[in-house]
């Protein structure tokens, strides 16, 4: 799989070069793009390096025993909780945060636990989707959407837009209990947490996530404290790697065919754009319950064609209103569930499942994904209906 994305990503890569060589793309588009992209592949190579990093250290199965205790032996318990710490990861820290982090511990959880990994595994890639919608640092998208809705401040987001995140949500956690039910039955005997093999690296790691994490809702670019705990806890692990720490080279944690698929991606569609500006005018959709309607559904076939970050710009101008734009939000968040590269989240989680070794049956991700994403999407939509009608 990563051959694949790597060589779609290379690919992409020349026809961006070839769009710039021939004209289609000015310089200036080139580093407009860059400088709208750059920070959220800066963000995905830092926190996969300091996931990388922790799990080594042993963070993650700590983080695991701590919610398996909370649990107290339901496995319906613990999916719930998983469910729950899913919401307000994706809320507070982003999707792709969500995946990255989060996935090593359920994994972790789920086999100490005799349970089954795949319920688990896609409450985290799913919720880390359809509960982008929360607050504006919970998407990429968000923030792109923000001057265009007005610069909303938390409370006035959590009014307009919230509310449709809320139904995406709740069709999430339903579409979870169909899938999970008959495999998260029954009770478990609670692991017995195993010392780290370093308790100076595990110590040093768990300090640095209590102060990165937070750091990620101020106001500064995310990539920023991410990159800061990804140097800090890569030295750390440098430095103890002779009293038997696990050490392991930063580059070869970062996901170089992931990022290399995204920014072809993001190139290629900055160079569509360009080709068919002049070609194609964006559609007078008006503002009723059809317009909506068809803006989300336009988000969502746009995200699992091309991915929802360079979906969102090429379909920008559909958001011509606050409720046409948080439509078109509902799209590109909550859509993204089908194909593997809907969105850059997806691909992390699955990076993060390869290196946990757990097998991802695509077939069957993308028939529960056919079914879901629709629901989803049409459910934020009629809020968003709802709500401004």
């Amino acid at each position: 799989m990563c051959a694949v994305i790597l060589r779609l990503g290379l690919a992409l890569s020349a026809l961006t070069a070839l769009a710039y060589a021939f004209g289609v793309l000015t310089a200036d588009a080139v580093v407009a793009t860059m400088h709208r992209t750059a920070p959220v592949l800066a963000f995905a190579a830092a926190i996969t390096v300091v996931a990388d990093v922790a799990a080594r250290a042993g963070v993650f199965e700590s983080a695991a025993h701590g919610v398996t205790r909370a649990a107290r032996g339901s496995r319906r318990r613990l999916f719930a909780l998983v469910i729950l710490v899913a919401v307000v990861c994706t809320a507070f820290l982003s999707l792709d945060t969500t995946a990255v982090l989060l996935t090593p511990v359920v994994v972790v959880m789920a086999r100490r636990t005799g349970s089954a990994v795949l319920p688990f595994a896609l409450a985290t890639v799913w919720l880390a989707n359809t509960a982008s919608l929360t607050l504006p640092v919970s998407n990429l998208t968000n923030l792109l959407a923000v001057d265009a809705l007005g610069d909303p401040s938390p409370a006035t987001w959590l009014r307009d837009v919230a509310p449709a995140g809320a139904a995406t949500i709740a069709v999430t956690v339903v579409a979870l209990a169909v899938v999970s039910r008959g495999t998260v039955a029954g009770r478990f005997a609670q692991p017995v947490l195993e010392a780290p093999r370093d308790t100076v690296l595990w110590r040093a790691c768990a300090t640095v996530l209590a102060v990165a994490l937070p750091a990620l809702l101020l106001p500064v670019e995310p990539w920023i404290p991410a990159t800061v705990a990804a140097v800090v806890m890569s030295v750390a692990a440098w430095a103890r790697r002779d009293q038997g720490a696990p050490f392991r080279a930063w580059w070869r944690d970062v996901p170089w065919a992931v990022l290399v698929f995204a920014a072809g991606l993001f190139g290629a569609a900055a160079a569509v754009h360009a080709a068919l500006a002049d070609v194609l005018a964006v559609p007078e959709l008006g503002s009723g319950t059809g317009a909506i309607l068809a803006t989300a559904g336009a988000g969502l076939v746009g995200a699992n064609a091309i991915d929802n970050l360079p979906a969102f710009l090429l379909l920008e101008p559909l958001g011509s209103t606050p409720a046409l734009l948080t439509a078109l939000l509902v799209g590109v968040n909550a859509g993204p569930l089908i194909t593997p590269w809907a969105s850059l989240a997806t691909l992390l989680w699955h990076r993060q499942l390869v290196a946990a070794g757990v097998e991802v049956p695509w077939r069957r991700y993308v028939l529960y994904g056919a079914v879901l994403a629709p629901a989803a999407v049409v459910a934020g939509a009629a809020v968003v209906i709802i709500t401004t009608g």
